[in-house]
């Protein structure tokens, strides 16, 4: 038979296990009551990361973006540099093969048209310097005149096929 004793233990496991029992389901309502805010307040925060990130995000590719420029400048510059370089050495190699068949370089050309141009004024100047030497219009036309007046003997040659 039980002992009061035993009844007494059993008292205290029950009334443990309520309130136990009482204890989970009052943490059941709170947690349903305060889920939803809890949701909410989970949903806040992954907003708020999900900006940081995404600002993270956007000055990452605007400093890639400004590198690339960076090195898109670079390259450029570097390629403008090159074609130069080949520019002037295709410059130089063709010089030289007109130079071997004997075609004159723009600066003897232009030397040549500087020459020209000294003698032309040169030429000016000695006619302008001889104008007034030539012999007077009457003078001319005496000389003509005596001319004419000496040849017609020689115009009329008998046997001449005129």
């Amino acid at each position: 038979m039980p002992t009061p004793d035993d009844d007494k233990a059993t008292d205290r496991i029950k009334d443990s296990a309520q309130q136990i029992w009482l204890a989970g389901l009052g943490a059941f309502a709170k947690m349903q009551q305060e889920g939803s805010k809890a949701f909410e307040a989970l949903v806040k925060d992954g907003a708020g990361v999900q900006k940081k990130t995404q600002q993270a995000a956007e000055e990452t590719l605007a400093q890639a973006q400004a590198r690339m420029a960076g090195f898109a400048s670079e390259f450029g510059t570097k390629a403008a540099g090159g074609w130069g370089k080949l520019e002037n050495i295709f410059e130089e190699r063709v010089a030289r093969a007109l130079e071997k068949l004997g075609v004159p370089s723009a600066q003897e050309v232009e030397a040549l048209r500087a020459r020209v141009a000294d003698l032309e004024a040169q030429l000016k100047r000695q006619g302008a310097a001889s104008a007034p030497r030539t012999a007077a219009p009457r003078k001319t036309t005496a000389r003509k005149a005596s001319d004419a007046a000496a040849k017609p003997s020689q115009r009329h040659k008998p046997g001449a096929g005129s």
